[in-house]
């Protein structure tokens, strides 16, 4: 037979009792969370509360004839990070440049704001809206369309 290893413990330990008011400490917390009326936030009806400096997804600005700002300079293209936006320039007579294409992604921007600091026209820029969902990747790339109508929904 094999001898075992009697363990002493001391009764004189220093922590001895130490767990108690921890206990109450944390049971008065749970308790007071308890009687404390919720927070809910009916999000259809109640606008939630954001930042002044909140931004959102992207519009493209028009002027007063009702005409693109964007001048296809490419610097918003080259400033984003992610590389969301992607711009392809078309001259029309003259020196008169706008794109004809521009296409940006939404779920690869990151929404740092640095097209709309870029933007020498103010062509660009970002609204409040932050609750669009859609449900294939597709419907994430804005193209000149989606943008125009984002600036006639968010007018912001």
């Amino acid at each position: 037979m094999e001898k075992s290893e009697i363990i002493v413990v001391s009764k004189n330990r220093g922590e001895k009792g130490n767990y108690v008011k921890p206990f109450l400490k944390g049971l008065g917390f749970t308790l007071g969370n308890f009687f404390t009326k919720p927070i809910t936030v009916q999000y259809p009806e109640e606008e939630t509360k954001r930042s002044a400096r909140w931004r959102g997804l992207h519009k493209l600005n028009v002027d007063e004839k009702g005409e693109l700002k964007c001048v296809a300079c490419g610097l918003c293209a080259a400033v984003c990070p992610s590389q969301a936006i992607t711009v392809v320039a078309c001259e029309e007579e003259g020196d008169h440049r706008r794109p004809e294409q521009f296409v940006l992604n939404e779920l690869r921007c990151v929404f740092c704001g640095f097209c709309q600091e870029a933007c020498p026209k103010g062509a660009i820029s970002l609204t409040r809206a932050y609750d669009y969902v859609d449900y294939s990747r597709e419907d994430f790339l804005f193209d000149i369309s989606r943008l125009k109508a984002m600036g006639e929904k968010w007018d912001c």
